[in-house]
């Protein structure tokens, strides 16, 4: 009996398992999506889509097809599968059931416009597979739809289950969005996709454009770094979006290939710039600004290594983690220290780290936070929450620069306002003490004109006396001055022709101005005369004596066209060593004139043989001197040629 319950136990157990084991069958066996008269849209999501990794690329679709091959196919475990191996090729498969009597027009949208292939097989009714190819690496034209997603037209006039096969390689991760669609919801969908863009690009231009304006009103870099970081997020964006495919480059399936790496450089250089001048971190944080432009620098180097090393590299968009986490720990280093505008900073930075970070969370694998559209619109809705709040810091910095504005303006109302009260204080201070002194000048002025009264008649007497003494002065007055005229030109006489030493010559020409007079007076004794346009009214010159026509306004010095132009020794000295020259007959050394005068000897030689040769060449005319003496030796009437004389 015992052994009898035993065995029925087992039996029990048995068909436990094999239920389970069938049931197990049915709950893993992929889906099929029913297509009838109510479907307009359906996304393929967990068993409804299967994948098979293929690393080493060399499965083929009739393999794929074979029974030991397709035991391998395994259920998503995820909402939105992804090809977690770069490069590597991984075959997926949906399957749908056609119902003719839908009377709609189907297709298959991949949704990430940035794979790079798509080999997708496609069954006829027969069950004969034909191969579509797609993917960014090829002519926009070659596409059925221009439109920027990946689209497959489906034949539904059949009423099978049909099982459709994708071979997808992409170097960038991404994201196996497929999506069936009627035409009629397609082109719904399409036309708010292409508004949603428009609204969004639109957005980021009017941000541009306002900032540009502003740069424009105040010259503020902050502005111009802020336009040029927007450009960049629409460009990045737009390359993500397959929007600058479809419409900026479409016959550069290559150049697809890497664009986005260019507005990514510039992203991240006008972002670490707009964050240094914005938060002015080279006053408020030396060393931040220091790291922010070590970063700029590392970040152009990668660069320029993606570009002539490797430009596989450009997929490891992880790398703008650095240059976000230090803008973003640099706006909350800065706020942390009490400037205000930095709030709206690290706000916006928020944003835009969560988007980025649930981004890089997903493509290390964690597959739980991709909810299909939402992430993977995530990172351009957190761009337009950033920039909105970025605007909000920038207009916040001006706020508080208008605020401390208005706090010096009234400061300085304050200011002048204490000021004019103790203007006012010392006016009445003043006041007092002028009356009080007034009083007390009247009481004087009354024993004054007591005085005067006296003075007065002692006036009238001194009036007559000086009268006549006025006489007697103008008389002599006039003698004086003819005297001192005769002692001049005796003086001067003296001078031109006869023996004096340099301290009794230094009296009568005892400075640069003395001397520049007498030239002056020499030069244009008889009248101005313009050696340019011959002109005779002139100005006087912006130097000692000179004049400057009043025509073409050529300014002629005292020493332009005279043996001291451009002299080199001080001009009294020049004068008494041509003194000394005309006076010795030109027999004196050059080292006698250098001990004199206190000169080099090459100098007074070079002087020396110039008036000795000039004394040479106006014999004549200084033995018909009439008392001019060396004067006739000054002025220099040839004309200079290769400069112009001033």
């Amino acid at each position: 009996m015992k052994h009898f319950n035993r065995g029925k136990r087992l039996a029990a157990l048995c068909l436990l398992l094999l239920m389970a084991g069938l049931t197990g069958t049915s709950t893993y066996a992929q889906e099929a999506v029913q297509i009838d008269s109510t479907l307009r849209e359906h996304i393929f999501t967990y068993n409804q889509i299967e994948y098979l990794e293929d690393l080493q690329g060399t499965l083929t679709f009739d393999q794929v097809r074979s029974d030991s091959i397709a035991d391998r196919f395994r259920s998503s475990p995820v909402s939105t599968p992804q090809n977690q191996h770069l490069g590597a090729p991984v075959w997926f498969r949906v399957k749908i059931k056609h119902d003719p009597a839908a009377h709609r027009f189907y297709l298959l949208e991949f949704f990430d416009q940035t794979i790079d292939e798509i080999d997708a097989y496609l069954p006829d009714t027969a069950g004969v597979y034909h191969k579509e190819r797609l993917g960014d690496r090829y002519p926009f034209s070659r596409r059925w739809f221009h439109h920027k997603n990946f689209e497959l037209s489906l034949d539904n006039d059949r009423r099978d289950e049909a099982v459709y096969y994708f071979r997808i390689s992409s170097a960038q991760t991404a994201d196996v969005i497929i999506v069936l669609r009627s035409i009629d919801r397609f082109v719904s969908y399409a036309l708010s996709e292409y508004l949603t863009f428009g609204i969004f690009y639109g957005m980021i231009f009017i941000f541009s454009f306002y900032n540009l304006i502003m740069f424009i009103a105040m010259r503020q870099r902050q502005y111009l770094y802020y336009v040029l970081y927007n450009l960049s997020v629409v460009l990045y964006e737009m390359c993500t979006d397959g929007i600058a495919y479809q419409w900026l480059w479409p016959n550069a399936p290559a150049w697809n290939q890497y664009a986005f790496a260019w507005p990514l450089l510039s992203m991240s250089i006008f972002a670490l710039l707009f964050t240094r001048s914005l938060l002015a971190v080279h006053v408020r944080a030396p060393f931040l600004n220091k790291l922010i432009m070590g970063v700029i620098v590392a970040r152009c180097g990668y660069f320029l290594a993606c570009l002539l090393i490797n430009p596989y590299w450009f997929n490891y968009k992880f790398i703008e983690l650095i240059p976000l986490a230090v803008a973003f720990y640099t706006g909350i280093h800065v706020w942390l220290r009490g400037y205000r505008p930095a709030r709206f900073f690290v706000l916006g930075y928020s944003f835009l780290f969560v988007g980025f970070m649930l981004k890089f969370f997903i493509m290390l694998g964690y597959t739980w936070l991709n909810f299909g559209i939402v992430s993977y619109y995530s990172l351009s809705f957190c761009f337009i929450l950033e920039m909105f709040f970025l605007s909000f810091a920038v207009g916040d910095k001006v706020r508080l620069l208008k605020k401390k504005r208005d706090k010096a303006h009234r400061q300085m109302i304050r200011q002048m306002t204490e000021n004019a009260r103790l203007k006012d204080s010392q006016n009445r201070e003043l006041e007092a003490q002028v009356q009080a002194r007034t009083r007390q000048l009247s009481e004087q002025a009354d024993v004054i004109a007591a005085q005067n009264e006296v003075l007065v008649n002692t006036n009238a007497l001194l009036e007559a006396q000086a009268a006549e003494i006025s006489r007697m002065n103008a008389l002599l007055e006039q003698d004086n001055r003819q005297l001192q005229t005769n002692v001049e030109k005796v003086t001067r006489a003296r001078a031109m022709s006869s023996s004096l030493d340099f301290e009794e010559f230094s009296k009568i020409y005892p400075d640069k101005e003395s001397c520049l007079r007498f030239l002056a007076d020499l030069k244009w004794t008889a009248e101005f005369r313009c050696r340019k346009c011959g002109n005779d009214h002139y100005y006087p010159g912006h130097q000692p004596f000179s004049r400057r026509c009043s025509k073409c306004s050529y300014e002629e010095s005292a020493t332009a066209y005279t043996i001291y132009q451009n002299i080199r020794i001080p001009i009294n000295k020049a004068f008494y060593l041509t003194f000394l020259v005309y006076s010795s007959k030109g027999r004196i050394s050059s080292h006698k004139l250098s001990e004199i005068l206190d000169i080099r000897q090459s100098t007074c030689w070079s002087y020396a043989t110039r008036i000795t040769k000039m004394m040479e060449e106006r014999k004549k005319e200084l033995k018909q001197a009439n008392g001019q003496g060396w004067s006739l030796l000054v002025l220099d009437e040839r004309e200079e040629t290769g400069s112009e004389r001033k």
